[in-house]
């Protein structure tokens, strides 16, 4: 019979550690719990890390320049307004420890990272709950003071659900008004460019906006991430960063990955038709309700009385396939469960599991 590990790992994507708790070799599992492009990294990867290779007897660029300029390209930004950093967590990690805010606020659900980090930092955190009839995503201003970090998501986790721009504004210019800083994370918004805020930040000198380079360019092993910002504040923060956070290879892989608009292209094209598929699959069987989402992943809610995310966790496993039990976001219960997009095989596969599962 299979078995869980004693211990369910906080996020997707720890295969690792199931392979070797379940004994089962890497390959064996189909990992639907961490939302990665299924295209796999851009192609021209592997030519740009055997050219760099000679590099690597020298320390890392510390300032990443060459990177942040092709940055400041992507997002018309100037240099100076961006960090790079080693993954959006170890960004999110600085952010509280540099700004020391206050207090943090989050809005929930959301990634356990954010009250890790304030944790870490000495922050007390308080919470701002989604409604499941919105989508879980944010329908109202939250309250903050002066000196508050305020974390959202947008696109929401898990929904998919992209925040309303009239409220966005609304949002970020009470927050403004406060004193209080907004941390935006659009770590998959590169599923949907044109969606992303921004083109404000300008305007709003407290707004924050992480980015990644895990999700839609599938280089999460490299860890890769940057921070847009006023430059005043990239400033800050990058003075007391862990100098050589971001090894040379991630730096030139993610420049690689800035190069190919055709990668880029299909990437969107391929997760809009394939999320289609698996939403339609999904709203199809008996027991389960799929929430409309905009990016590469979607959250499902068990509607069958006693069935639970853990439960079929367990019997999916059987079939070498792992899922997302999301009952440990904050605001989500043990009937939620949340799954990638991923090639049409793949997504194929999992409905066929899933029916047979929800047929016992």
């Amino acid at each position: 019979m299979t078995t869980l590990p004693e211990k369910t790992p906080p996020h997707g994507g720890d295969v690792y550690h199931l392979a070797r708790s379940l004994g089962l070799a890497l390959s064996e599992l189909v990992d639907f719990s961490a939302n990665i492009n299924p295209l796999g990294f851009p192609p021209g990867i592997p030519a740009a890390v055997d050219a760099a290779l000679a590099e690597i007897v020298h320390y890392p660029d510390r300032r990443c320049l060459a990177l942040r300029q092709d940055l400041a390209a992507y997002h018309g930004l100037a240099p100076e307004a961006i960090l790079v950093g080693n993954g959006s967590t170890e960004l999110i990690y600085l952010l509280a420890r540099v700004l020391k805010p206050r207090r943090g606020l989050i809005v929930t659900p959301a990634f356990s990272e954010y009250e890790h980090a304030l944790h870490a930092a000495g922050v007390p955190a308080d919470f701002f709950p989604t409604a499941e009839a919105h989508n879980f995503t944010l329908d109202d201003v939250p309250a903050a003071q002066a000196g508050d970090l305020v974390f959202a998501a947008h696109p929401a986790s898990p929904s998919g659900g992209l925040l309303d721009p009239e409220l966005f504004l609304q949002v970020a210019a009470r927050l403004d008004e406060a004193g209080a800083y907004l941390l935006l994370d659009e770590a998959f918004i590169d599923f949907v460019e044109e969606a992303s805020f921004k083109a404000f930040l300008g305007r709003f000198p407290r707004l924050l906006i992480l980015r990644s380079f895990t999700k839609f360019f599938a280089i999460p092993g490299m860890r890769l991430g940057c921070l847009l910002a006023a430059p005043k504040m990239v400033a800050r923060l990058g003075g007391v960063q862990e100098p050589w956070s971001v090894n040379t290879m991630a730096q030139v892989m993610g420049r690689a990955c800035l190069a190919d608009k055709e990668y880029m292209s299909e990437s969107r094209a391929v997760i809009r038709r394939e999320r289609e598929f698996l939403f339609q699959g999904l709203a199809a069987l008996p027991g389960l309700s799929p929430f409309p989402s905009t990016v590469n992943y979607l959250l499902v809610k068990l509607t069958r009385p006693g069935w639970t995310a853990a439960g079929l966790q367990l019997q999916m496993l059987a079939h070498r396939i792992v899922i997302r039990d999301a009952s440990n976001f904050r605001g989500l219960d043990e009937r939620f469960f949340r799954v990638a997009v991923r090639g049409r095989e793949e997504n194929a596969r999992l409905l066929a599991a899933l029916e047979e599962c929800l047929a016992t």
